[in-house]
């Protein structure tokens, strides 16, 4: 009686890794998309946060003295340390400083920020990724990664596709 070896042929093992590559080229992009929704959604959520604590501050004060670029009106740049001296940590614990990608928001006003007149609009603004603000950034939905996502007066006025606009 002769002993036969068993295992796999050269051909089965091309085979099942012919296979995984497949299953790989699927999976990988799909993974990718999914990384950059969330930190779309991270990002919103973090703006979110921002006007919360930035929204109840104005309740008490009637003033935001800080917010928005490219919306009409609130032009005036606020330096986040400004802002977070008067909102932290009365209305929030720790303010978001950087978006999804890890860039800096943008805030602006309707006034300057130690304006004696009250500021009565505000925008907060992420580059998304590829860190670049838009000079003329559209708004609505879109599918665009590198779109900015901009948040103004109770409203994201551009944001990824299937999104909510409003969040209160």
């Amino acid at each position: 009686m002769s002993k036969r070896e068993r295992g796999f042929t050269l051909l089965e093992l091309l085979i099942v890794v012919a296979i995984i590559g497949i299953i790989a080229a699927i999976a990988i992009p799909n993974l990718m998309t999914a990384i950059e929704r969330s930190r779309q959604k991270r990002t919103m959520a973090d703006m979110c946060s921002l006007v919360t604590a930035w929204e109840a501050r104005n309740v008490e004060t009637g003033r935001y003295n800080a917010s928005g670029a490219q919306v009409p009106g609130i032009t005036n740049a606020v330096d986040v340390n400004d802002l977070e001296y008067q909102i932290s940590p009365t209305y929030i614990k720790v303010i978001p400083k950087l978006d999804g990608w890890k860039h800096p928001f943008e805030l602006f006003t309707s006034q300057p920020w130690a304006d004696t007149a009250s500021a009565q609009g505000y925008a907060i603004i992420s580059p998304g990724r590829d860190g670049r603000f838009s000079t003329t950034p559209q708004t609505g939905g879109t599918t665009s990664f590198d779109c900015d996502i901009i948040y103004s007066n109770g409203a994201f006025l551009a944001y990824p596709e299937g999104a909510s606009t409003t969040t209160q």
